[in-house]
């Protein structure tokens, strides 16, 4: 008896288009590129026991400060809960203050002490190098067309939001 021979691969119709293909590989570059923009700073938060929360957080109280719980909560998108335990652990090791607001008594407005702007310098330092060696080799018009990419991949109804935020960070930050 002859057994058909099983097809090499799927037929045409099921195989998925060139422009497919491209968005596939162009969504694995972007794993492959998070993981390792986010391994300098992993193996420094690994020497403060602390993990990518903290960054993000150092990150956003660096960029806003005097920011209130509530607008961080709202940036990170994470529970009071995961928010608490991150900013407990920053307070106690004298990387965040925490002071109480002068309008409204109930806010908790948040700035970085000196050892949080250094572990901030740290932490962006190799993150600033990478990118800027990225886009010094990527040629010019990059950086706008990097910009207009990341931005429009931000969901249609935070990007004026992430717009503004990112337009009003202190000068010497951008």
């Amino acid at each position: 008896m002859v057994v058909p021979a099983k097809p090499l691969g799927k037929p045409p119709a099921d195989r998925p288009s060139a422009a497919g293909d491209r968005l596939t590989e162009a969504i694995e570059l972007l794993f492959f590129a998070y993981r390792d923009f986010i391994s300098d700073p992993d193996e420094i938060l690994a020497e403060y026991d602390f993990g990518r929360a903290h960054h993000r957080v150092v990150h956003f109280v660096s960029r806003n400060p005097g920011i209130t719980v509530a607008e961080l909560l709202n940036i990170l998108r994470i529970t009071k809960q995961s928010l608490a335990r991150v900013l407990k652990q920053l307070i106690e090791r004298g990387f965040v203050a925490q002071e109480t607001g002068k309008q409204d008594r109930r806010q908790r407005l948040l700035y970085l002490t000196a050892s949080g702007r250094e572990l901030e310098e740290r932490l962006a330092a190799p993150q600033r190098a990478r990118v800027a060696a990225a886009l010094e080799k990527a040629g010019p018009g990059a950086e706008d067309a990097w910009r207009t990419v990341l931005l429009e991949l931000v969901n249609d109804e935070d990007r004026t939001e992430v717009e503004h935020r990112i337009a009003k960070a202190p000068v010497e930050q951008r």
